[in-house]
């Protein structure tokens, strides 16, 4: 819990949104933190001002439903109950909630019947979005009804005495109309919020607490030139400047020119400490021959410790070790069954560093979501093209060419891909897609250039939308940049003969081919 700002606390029952409501209260300038249901301790709530159940799949009335101790009520303190949320509120507070004759899910229009602050600034009749089976058949006393929907006789209430609120719809989604302001008014008008989380402050913060933590020693930072360890090692160089030491691998595996990008950023515009180990030749020799993407994966994240490690001992001694970790890789899930589903994550370029190495651990991005770390990246002056890239696997091409990887294959692969991307940026289509890349495939077939026959390589384009990518739907890319990034490609890079695009969403397909 942050102890230095004022904090909308969210108790997580496993719905797929409950990272996506932390987001929607951070937009508005106040921070908030997630906790699974069964950590939460009524106890532990310094700087909390409200609280907001989230939705889940679970029914409130069944045997093992998750739950929280009555108690919550006494606290003093403002609710906010989600779909599911509502209904946990509405049956500790001694109402009733049975299954619905039929599910909702989906858009419906909502009517608040009721003055309520909560729907200040909010037109009477709007769009919300409603996933839910069960419905609230009994109010609570003191509770009464402020919204309804066609199907939702119950689709909002409150406690007319206590700052208690219940909506049956997800105010978090885009496709519920005047969602934020809900939020906003939740926050500010019934929590009393001011509003006092910003990258600024953060930056600032976050400063002190590294000079403080660190002192006089030395940190370590493995770089990967994406945007989280590019924001992390910019940070850490504002806080203790030389006292930094960036070591960035270049595995031959990299987009082209990276690695030369990496270095004149890094040395010529932020002069940190920075040094590029290029070991693509030993990547390569020892992938020679590896068809089998685990066993490609397995040997890229062997090698990567080796090198990093081995290339950190001729700097001497460091104390500490700089990750790139953010928020959703710390967050505990919860199953649908109420328990926690996933513990929590560490994440670095390439397969994980070693406990061996025995460095304490700095994670300044830890409390951030990923448009958080970008905006502490632009107040930091990073450049717009570096904060604004697509999401890079740790691998690197090796899970983007299918089969074996050899130089020539990876050579071919980088060319296509430059290409692609530079024509995305040329329609101004880029930032519309959440992550685009080529894939090489192990196939080659007929072509005609000139009056040659062709037997080459064949390309695949992929692009998605996503929020999380967690689930992606494939782009649907104009057919006349299509043609140009085809033509652009086969007629440039020597190797390639067909290219073809890939018009699968996650699930089932997953958005990398490997």
């Amino acid at each position: 819990m942050s102890r230095l700002h004022e904090t909308i606390l969210i108790i997580d029952f496993g719905s797929q949104y409950t990272q996506l409501i932390a987001r929607r209260v951070r937009e508005l300038g106040v921070y908030s933190e997630i906790q699974p249901f069964h950590h939460f301790d009524p106890a532990k709530r310094d700087r909390v001002k409200g609280i907001i159940l989230s939705g889940g799949p679970n029914s409130v009335y069944a045997a093992d439903a998750p739950r929280l101790d009555a108690r919550l009520l006494k606290l003093g303190l403002p609710i906010l109950g989600i779909c599911y949320g509502l209904q946990l509120l509405v049956d500790l507070s001694g109402g009733k909630v049975e299954a619905a004759p039929a599910r909702e899910y989906g858009k419906a229009e909502l009517r608040h019947i009721e003055n309520s602050i909560l729907f200040d600034d909010v037109p009477q009749d709007s769009v919300v979005w409603m996933s839910h089976g069960d419905k609230v058949t009994e109010l609570p006393p003191h509770f009464e009804v402020i919204g309804e929907t066609e199907n939702a006789a119950y689709a909002a209430i409150h406690h007319t005495e206590l700052p208690f609120y219940g909506i049956q719809f997800h105010p978090e989604v885009t496709h519920t109309q005047h969602g934020k302001s809900i939020l906003h008014n939740f926050c500010f008008k019934v929590c009393g919020c001011q509003g006092d989380w910003a990258p600024s402050a953060f930056i600032t913060e976050t400063i002190q607490a590294i000079r403080q933590q660190v002192g006089d020693r030395r940190v370590l930072c493995g770089l990967s030139g994406g945007v989280d360890s590019t924001v992390t090692a910019i940070l850490l160089h504002r806080a203790i400047g030389d006292q930094l030491q960036c070591i960035f691998v270049d595995t031959g595996l990299m987009r082209l020119n990276e690695a030369a990008e990496v270095e004149t950023m890094f040395r010529d515009h932020f002069q940190v400490n920075l040094d590029c180990v290029h070991a693509g030749d030993r990547f390569f020799r020892e992938l020679a021959g590896i068809h089998d993407p685990e066993q490609k994966r397995k040997i890229i994240g062997r090698l990567f410790i080796e090198v990093f490690e081995a290339e950190a001992k001729k700097f001497g001694n460091f104390e500490y070790l700089a990750q790139g970790t953010l928020y959703p890789d710390v967050i505990e899930s919860v199953s649908p069954k109420g328990g926690p589903s996933a513990t929590i994550k560490s994440h670095h370029n390439v397969g994980g560093l070693p406990e061996k190495l025995n460095f304490k651990l700095i994670e300044p991005l830890r409390e951030l979501f990923k448009d958080e770390v970008r905006a502490v990246g632009r107040e930091l002056g990073i450049p717009a093209q570096v904060l604004g890239r697509h999401p890079f696997p740790g691998p690197g091409l090796a899970v983007r060419i299918l089969g074996e990887i050899t130089p020539e294959r990876v050579h071919i692969l980088q060319q296509a891909d430059a290409i692609y991307i530079e024509e995305l940026h040329k329609n101004d289509i880029y930032d519309e897609i959440w992550q685009a890349f080529a894939v090489l495939l192990p196939v080659k077939t007929v072509g005609v250039m000139g009056d040659e026959r062709t037997y080459d390589n064949a390309l695949v384009l992929r692009a998605v939308t996503s929020l999380d990518g967690m689930t992606a739907n494939w782009y649907p890319m104009p057919y006349d940049v299509l043609g140009r990034i085809s033509n652009r490609i086969i007629n440039e890079v020597k190797g390639i003969n067909r290219v073809a695009y890939d018009v699968s969403s996650k699930p089932p397909a997953t958005i990398e081919w490997e």
